[in-house]
């Protein structure tokens, strides 16, 4: 199997070496061949020169296997999570293609659930679900962000028709084959955190399934989203994904 592990980063110079070392050690202990892509939005500290000399071999006390590659990809500007995502998986060339969040909120073992939905034909895309009941939370959110979840959660399905089954479309770890990850992508348009949202419509209206699987889950406190923050711009994202796919 090969796999393809794009990680978004933004001003993650604390965790990026963690989260190199856990994707390379999974798909070591997995026995995959595979690739993993971070991609670097426009950080201000120094995330990418760190994740360039994990790539060059230079970081010290850092091994990566030599069956699995190691790019860095920068952006200029900071554009947004979306963006980030999409720039990594256009750059994949897996066979099956994952994102996962820096700061290992998931543990990468827990792929290969998802990859057993993948192979055995059940799906094309599988998303990780902290709302299934066999998921097992270590730390929540706090309060705001979980009465955030659920407001956003029925307003995507009244608003956008996301079907009310998927339990949690905005968890950042999500695997697909590559191929239609590749598909679903290239015409994207959404910069910021409500990609997810735009590419469940596309694989919608292509006629692709979308089955969730458990995680262990615990709560990074260093978000990049705000509730405080960041509600205005999900709305007018989410306007835009209604006006350029729910009603066109």
């Amino acid at each position: 199997m090969h796999l393809s592990i794009v990680i978004p980063v933004y001003n993650e110079s604390k965790k990026i070496v963690y989260d190199i070392e856990a994707a390379a050690h999974f798909l070591e202990q997995a026995n995959f061949e595979g690739e993993i892509l971070v991609v670097d939005d426009g950080s201000t500290d120094d995330t990418a020169a760190i994740a360039a000399a994990v790539a060059a071999a230079t970081a010290a006390n850092v091994r990566i296997p030599s069956a699995t590659k190691l790019r860095v990809l920068r952006n200029d500007q900071h554009h947004g999570k979306g963006f980030a995502v999409r720039a990594g998986i256009m750059q994949s060339h897996g066979e099956f293609v994952m994102f996962a969040d820096s700061g290992l909120p998931v543990p990468y073992e827990n792929a290969l659930r998802g990859l057993r939905l993948l192979q055995n034909g059940g799906c094309e895309l599988a998303h990780a679900s902290r709302k299934l009941p066999e998921s097992v939370i270590h730390r929540q959110q706090p309060w705001q962000r979980r009465l955030f979840s659920i407001l956003f959660r029925w307003l995507a399905i009244l608003f956008l028709k996301i079907p009310a089954r998927l339990t949690d479309t905005q968890c950042g770890f999500k695997i697909y084959r590559g191929e239609i990850a590749r598909e679903l992508f290239e015409g994207g348009f959404t910069e910021g955190f409500m990609f997810d949202i735009e590419i469940i419509l596309r694989a919608q209206q292509r006629g692709y399934r979308i089955q969730e699987f458990p995680i262990d889950w615990t709560c990074d406190p260093d978000s990049r989203l705000s509730v405080t923050r960041s509600p205005w711009h999900i709305l007018r994202e989410l306007i835009e994904i209604k006006r350029k796919i729910v009603d066109a």
